[in-house]
């Protein structure tokens, strides 16, 4: 098996700055702080954003892991500098005892010990996936020198199907900016070019839909995943639901199980959703306790996007880079790219029975 392709992120919301390794990327891979801030400036979308958004500009620095464009083959450094600290720095900020709802607030301060929930919005804040966005952008560029493709969508806000540009929900976060609330949606990223058997049924966590669910859930206000038609298939008949081959070079008649089969890729594109929830921070108050005082309160608002779902999509898109980049070095082995483009070209694309051993049990 192949060495992992994996991520760790460092950083507060307001901090000085957000911090990302990515380790495991092979040597010889074009990086460039450009093809990060493309991504990053995705994050940054307007369409029911809120201040933040005016404040900040986000590029990464790389510190380490690439010379002169291209990877070494050491761990890759990034930082994403706050620009919105310098409006915090060395000021007292009253601490906020009422906790949010649906936030990290209450379970934070029992689980910490913090007399002051603001350690836990901090660290908990979605101000963190910048850093995911960045480091999927390594994987983006890993991934698409194999010719995949990773690209999403914003399928509903509030229960609303979207057309392809979003013009048809402006009116929908536009009043729920104007009563004080946020809304939600459903995300829909699809990855082409993926070889047969990434992932394995061999063991529960080798599973790539585990692997990209769980890491679907780890985004901030992610509630809900599915694969290709996902829940609907409990509605329908195993003959219905199935994708019939149509060759033995695995083409489908169909894709409602979204391009994976017991845990593995089979070729077709893999089609992922996620449910975002309406983020917890709201302008119209909601009822709480002062931790304080243990009476009876209401939320206090802090600056938040009323509608986060459109800029969300470059994070799916960026945290299922990261997973199907592990999955796929893990399939190829090797410490450069050279290696692996090699090894790449060699994967069998068809399975063609010439012979038919016979089984004996003992």
């Amino acid at each position: 098996m192949g060495k992992s392709i994996r991520y760790m992120t460092a950083g507060e919301s307001h901090g000085p700055c957000l911090t990302v390794i990515v380790d495991g990327l092979p040597a010889g891979l074009a990086i460039t702080e450009e093809m990060i801030r493309e991504d990053l400036a995705r994050r940054q979308i307007a369409l029911g954003a809120g201040g933040r958004m005016a404040i900040e500009n986000d590029n990464a620095t790389i510190t380490s892991g690439v010379l002169a464009g291209v990877t070494t083959g050491a761990p890759i450094s990034l930082v994403i500098s706050n620009q919105n600290h310098e409006a915090w720095k060395g000021k007292a900020v009253r601490a906020l005892t009422t906790p949010r709802p649906g936030h990290a607030d209450f379970s934070a301060v029992v689980k910490y010990g913090y007399n002051d929930i603001r350690p836990a919005l901090e660290r908990a804040s979605a101000r963190e996936t910048a850093s995911r966005v960045a480091a999927g952008a390594c994987c983006r560029a890993f991934l698409s020198s194999f010719g995949i493709s990773v690209k999403g969508r914003v399928v509903k806000i509030g229960g609303i199907e979207c057309n392809a540009n979003l013009t048809n929900v402006e009116d929908v976060i536009a009043k729920a900016r104007a009563e004080g609330d946020t809304l939600g949606g459903v995300i829909e990223v699809v990855a082409e070019g993926l070889p047969v058997g990434l992932g394995s049924f061999m063991q529960a966590d080798l599973r790539l839909d585990a692997r990209i669910a769980g890491a679907m859930m780890s985004i901030q206000a992610m509630k809900g995943v599915e694969f290709g038609d996902g829940f609907s298939l409990a509605d329908i008949s195993g003959t219905e639901a199935m994708d019939g081959i149509a060759s033995v070079n695995g083409d489908r008649l169909t894709n409602r199980l979204g391009g994976l089969e017991a845990g593995m890729t089979n070729g077709m594109p893999l089609v992922v959703r996620v449910a975002m929830k309406p983020i917890p921070t709201t302008i119209k108050t909601q009822k709480t306790v002062d931790l304080a005082t243990g009476i009876a309160s209401e939320t206090v608002y802090e600056r938040s996007d009323i509608c986060p779902v459109p800029r969300a999509v470059v994070v799916v898109e960026s945290v299922l880079c990261a997973v199907l980049a592990d999955a796929l070095s893990e399939k190829l082995g090797g410490d450069s790219m050279d290696e692996m483009v090699s090894r790449f070209k060699t994967l069998p694309t068809t399975r063609r029975l010439d012979s038919l051993p016979k089984v004996f049990w003992p």
